[in-house]
């Protein structure tokens, strides 16, 4: 039987994502859970942090709010303090949310956990393979992106703040980012399930760039 607060965390979910961007709504928070539950199989972990810091991970992400990072955590802790969590799984799922994400460069988290190695490989997986390009194009598409121009290469060297203002193609997010999370996996199944579905990603720009020269 599902324990209630995660009954009610998937309700919320469901009902604040209703009409988010598709690459970050619902369907994407779902399947970081399944993926996060999937992998916490094989770790030695505390499973209900691991699931309510999947199902809120992106309750309110900072790119859909002018940049700012704290509404998602805010949203996560008025909704859990509602519902009377432990203050302690509160701040360990606030944690996990804060220190979730890609930023670029190379800044360093603030925070470490195995429950976090556990929804962060998740929330990575979900960035990769066929899921993980439909989600690119689709957020490009949101944005209004070109799709590649190859007068403008990809910036291996951003700073944070300048990855969260970047305006590339959506390829290049393939260098700066998904191509880069293969070896950023902290669990074993996390780096077995990702390995499969860079080579996806590796197959699909070594296509789309042979229909592009007009080769194929």
């Amino acid at each position: 039987m599902e324990n209630p607060i995660i009954e009610k965390t998937i309700a919320f979910a469901k009902a604040t994502l209703e009409n988010a961007e598709g690459g970050h709504d619902w369907f994407h928070v779902e399947r970081v859970y399944k993926n996060a539950l999937l992998i916490a199989k094989g770790e030695d972990v505390d499973t209900t942090i691991i699931a309510l810091g999947a199902l809120l991970h992106d309750i309110a992400d900072s790119k859909f709010y002018q940049g700012d990072e704290s509404v998602g955590p805010r949203m996560a802790s008025e909704f859990l303090l509602r519902h009377n969590v432990d203050s302690a799984v509160i701040e360990h799922v606030l944690q996990i949310i804060k220190n979730i994400s890609f930023k670029g460069g190379n800044k360093k988290q603030a925070f470490s956990s195995l429950e976090l190695d556990v929804v962060q490989d998740a929330d990575r997986l979900d960035a990769l393979g066929a899921i993980g390009i439909a989600r690119t194009f689709n957020y490009g598409g949101f944005k209004n992106r070109k799709i590649y121009d190859p007068s403008i290469t990809p910036q291996l060297d951003m700073t944070p703040e300048e990855y969260k203002a970047s305006t590339a193609p959506t390829i290049n997010h393939f260098y700066e980012k998904l191509l880069l999370l293969k070896d950023r996996m902290n669990t074993k199944t996390g780096k077995r399930l990702a390995q499969k579905r860079h080579q996806y990603m590796v197959a699909f720009l070594d296509q789309f760039y042979a229909e592009w020269e007009g080769e194929v």
